[in-house]
């Protein structure tokens, strides 16, 4: 049988940073009213599209797994902001690596994507039709965003990260995994004017609708979650006690700590990195595991749990089996372009946009 190892690794953060302070100047909220309820500190914003910081994440990934772009079979972008849909951002990403001899598409599972691209990845490698596969996950998620509403515009940020599988014979990537929709809920995280369902010219403000119920969002991504992990942890006949380290989805501390505490695992074995980036959707699951790696935190044979909760309502969960090595092979030296703006300048135009949309309208004389 065929496994899927992951033999590489990167990650792309843009340089501009949106700390909660920032935002206490374009909205009524407050530093401890966002981190406590949230966990939240900071979050980037990019100044680059999607399949810009999607590549550099890639490049990284390729550097560390000591492979060139034209060695990939396939190429699988989770985004749920893709920067174009026709054609699709994968062929981006593939253009500027020169991966010609990659498949590529998009995956939009929301904030389980690459939870989901993972084992789409997996299942390529274990069926023999593909042997080298980059799975991203990356996201533009602060262009949706309505900076008036503070409940929504403080939770989310840019960012990227990826990982390489390759076909190995020893047990290690994957090894199980469950996913699933909660379909029925999907429009408790529903963003209904964005897609061909939007009627041209009939709102053209710019402005997206962001329905997002907290509460019910919480209970349910704890639900879909904690069943995850446990059919994950049945399949593989693995205790909790056994799990290395947790690398959940970062969308909210609570949930997070609710989850771990679900699974009586001490907090220490939970890697959590939501205070400075937010909730960057499909990238934080690859985001989270390039910075254990970075900090020494994940060993060599160790088994690593991952969880995910979206918009859909999708969630999933997988269980890892690292291999070996935890050291990348090559580094990549490649950065973004320079950005000479703070991501309060870069959001200016958006934030004065969304004000000018709920001042109320004065009809004329």
């Amino acid at each position: 049988m065929n496994y899927a190892n992951i033999t590489g690794w990167g990650k792309c953060l843009p340089p501009a940073v949106l700390s909660n302070d920032d935002l206490c100047t374009i909205m009524e909220t407050s530093d401890e009213w966002i981190h406590s309820r949230t966990g939240i500190k900071s979050r980037r914003v990019s100044h680059v599209s999607t399949s810009t910081l999607a590549t550099l994440a890639a490049r990284r990934a390729l550097a560390c797994a000591g492979l060139d772009a034209d060695q990939l079979d396939g190429i699988i972008l989770a985004t749920a902001t893709p920067g174009t849909l026709v054609p699709n951002c994968a062929s981006a990403v593939q253009q500027a690596l020169g991966a010609r001899n990659a498949a590529v598409f998009d995956l939009n599972a929301a904030c389980t994507g690459f939870v989901y691209a993972l084992s789409v990845a997996t299942a390529l490698v274990q069926t023999g039709m593909m042997k080298k596969v980059l799975v991203i996950g990356a996201e533009r998620l602060t262009t949706l965003l309505d900076w008036a509403k503070r409940d929504t515009a403080v939770l989310f940020g840019d960012g990227a990260g990826a990982v390489v599988v390759e076909a190995c014979a020893q047990q290690s990537g994957l090894v199980a995994n469950k996913l699933g929709c909660d379909g029925e809920a999907r429009e408790i995280l529903h963003i209904p004017n964005f897609g061909t369902d939007r009627i041209r010219f009939a709102d053209i403000d710019g402005l997206f609708t962001f329905n997002f119920e907290g509460q019910e969002i919480f209970k349910r991504a704890v639900r879909g979650m904690g069943e995850a992990i446990g059919a994950v942890l049945a399949q593989a006949n693995i205790s909790p006690e056994q799990v290395d380290l947790m690398v959940p989805h970062q969308a909210n501390i609570r949930i997070i700590e609710t989850l771990a505490k679900r699974m009586n695992a001490p907090m220490d074995k939970v890697m959590i990195n939501i205070e400075n980036y937010g909730n960057t959707s499909a990238a934080t699951v690859p985001i989270a595991l390039c910075e254990a790696l970075e900090q020494g935190r994940v060993a060599p044979n160790s088994w690593l749990l991952t969880a995910a909760f979206g918009a859909g309502l999708t969630w999933g969960a997988a269980l890892i089996k690292w291999g070996d090595r935890v050291t990348p092979i090559n580094h990549c030296d490649a950065e973004l372009p320079p950005c000479n703006q703070t991501g309060l300048e870069l959001i200016a135009d958006a934030v004065a946009g969304c004000q000018q949309a709920e001042r109320p309208q004065v009809p004329a004389p």
